[in-house]
């Protein structure tokens, strides 16, 4: 998962052969990190390929390729993890957390015990918000893959697809047959959504949802990468 090249600053860029830094990203690395024309950085284009560079001179200096483009295969299977809206800033700790381990596809979803509604202009906001903040944890864990942060949606839309499940303190332990997997809210799951999908266990006790979410991506993770005995 990680780009290689050491464990120096690491951004993302639209195209490997022409790189151009947002001025965001040259400001991280001129004054943050406080790298000096001549230093090297790691790019990525988000979808699996990066390359070294050298940083150019002046605020404007281009980027000097240093190595070749190397791509990195997709692990599999793609793991989705869906989560009930949360109050306050929860939202994009479960994003960052989630993006840092390496989850392919994050959507927020309402359910039906869900306190906690994005509407409209307020669902924009938000979506955008959590995918800046998808983006800012994938380079500081030097993804070479940026996650997919899906628009808010609802239960019965992920409950449709293929693998998905639900977290729960009944069911059994989580495996890559089922790659997708749902958080429910901080009131529980309703009867309804109990029937229609089977459950996983992550824990003898009560999670939040947060921390629900957050296991999961561990467990999953860990179990494609092979750093468990059981898969």
């Amino acid at each position: 998962m990680k780009p290689g090249g050491g464990d120096g600053p690491h951004v993302f860029v639209d195209d490997l052969e022409h790189p151009e830094l947002r001025e965001e990203d040259r400001h991280h690395l001129t004054r943050s990190l406080r790298l000096r024309p001549g230093d090297t950085f790691t790019a990525s284009d988000g979808a699996g390929s990066w390359r070294i560079y050298r940083l150019g001179s002046g605020p404007e200096g281009e980027t000097e390729a240093v190595g070749e483009v190397v791509f990195v295969e997709a692990p599999k299977p793609r793991l989705t993890i869906g989560f009930a809206l949360i109050k306050g800033g929860r939202p994009e700790l479960v994003v960052q957390k989630l993006t840092e381990l390496g989850v392919d596809v994050i959507v927020p979803f309402t359910a039906e015990h869900s306190v906690v509604r994005w509407e409209a202009d307020r669902a924009t906001r938000h979506t955008e918000r959590l995918r800046r903040v998808a983006r800012e944890a994938a380079m500081q864990s030097r993804q070479v893959r940026l996650p997919d942060i899906g628009e808010p949606t609802d239960f019965a839309a992920l409950a449709t697809q293929p693998g998905a499940i639900r977290a729960d303190v009944t069911g059994n332990p989580p495996s890559l047959d089922h790659p997708t997997v749902l958080i429910g809210p901080e009131g529980g799951w309703s009867e309804s959504e109990r029937h229609q999908l089977p459950a996983i266990r992550l824990s003898s006790s009560v999670l939040r949802s947060e921390t629900a979410a957050i296991t999961t991506a561990a467990l999953l993770t860990a179990l494609r990468d092979g750093l468990t005995a059981t898969s």
